[in-house]
């Protein structure tokens, strides 16, 4: 079996079920392909998520063109010192890329300001922190940059979904001292029970991935083993994390079930209860 093959549709979920975290511009399909399939298993909503301002406009986009899909507006991370301090050929997707200081940052946050005005864009992010790609010498800008999209999320009332990666203590950290919004998501959650229970007394929401269907990761089950079930939405954040038996292969989401059903017995819920919960805390979550 090639590892650039698609996988299987699954067997199709009983009860609607959202992709709260999708990229559906680095997938291979067409939008309304990648639509028309994630329809077929009941998977009938998902959450377009910008990375760059040329993605947030793209989100914001094909949000107004389709009903189904809903945009979220950011700049990653990793994009943030990019913008800042520049990158080399070869280091990034996007090419070598000159420094543009602070001056090129504040632009790129106006942009996304302007976009997370619009009626159809229910989320900003996916914003944050990772200290894997970034090191020490991105972190005061992933901050500022961090800082800024809390702040319009806030101002437009807006989900702030989360990118934490390797910086969990700092993401909460910087969450409390700037106030998180009324609707925050996790994003792909990686942290642990312990995380996952201060995550809960905040009302956080807890996104799950695929990954939570690997061998090694046993603790991110345990994490969702103690989230509330009321804070809990699942995605496929693909192209990426797809979901085992098919890891490595592209992702997409119409295989939503996959890791849904995977929850469900991580849960002891039945599927169907867990499909339904989590169409409502993605609804709640981005205001759909």
């Amino acid at each position: 079996m090639s590892r650039t093959e698609a996988p299987p549709l699954p067997e199709p979920l009983r009860v609607p079920v959202a992709d709260s975290h999708t990229h559906l511009d680095m997938q291979d399909a067409t939008v309304e392909e990648a639509l028309a399939r994630a329809a077929a298993v009941n998977v009938t909503a998902v959450v377009q998520v910008g990375c760059d301002v040329a993605g947030s406009r793209w989100a914001a986009e094909t949000a107004a063109a389709h009903p189904a899909v809903h945009a979220s507006v950011a700049l990653h991370p990793n994009e943030a010192p990019r913008i800042v301090h520049g990158c080399a050929e070869g280091t990034a997707r996007q090419g070598a890329r000159e420094p543009g200081g602070r001056a090129a940052l504040d632009e790129a946050l106006a942009e996304i300001d302007a976009l997370a005005a619009l009626d159809h864009v229910r989320g900003v992010g996916e914003t944050g922190l990772d200290f894997f790609r970034t090191g020490p010498e991105g972190v005061a800008a992933q901050e500022e940059s961090f800082r800024a999209h809390i702040e319009i999320a806030k101002r437009h009332g807006k989900a702030l979904v989360i990118h934490d990666r390797d910086a969990h203590a700092d993401v909460l950290r910087v969450l409390a001292d700037a106030g998180a919004p009324e609707r925050t998501v996790f994003h792909c959650y990686s942290g642990d029970a312990d995380m996952a229970r201060i995550c809960a007394r905040a009302g956080y929401f807890m996104s799950f991935a695929g990954n939570v269907t690997f061998k090694n990761a046993q603790p991110l089950r345990d994490a969702l083993a103690v989230a509330p079930a009321e804070l809990v939405l699942v995605e496929t954040d693909a192209p990426f994390l797809t979901p085992a038996p098919y890891r490595g292969r592209p992702n997409a989401p119409y295989l939503i079930p996959v890791t849904l059903r995977a929850m469900a017995e991580v849960k002891g819920l039945d599927e169907d209860v867990l499909a339904a919960a989590v169409y409502d805390n993605t609804a709640r979550a981005f205001d759909f």
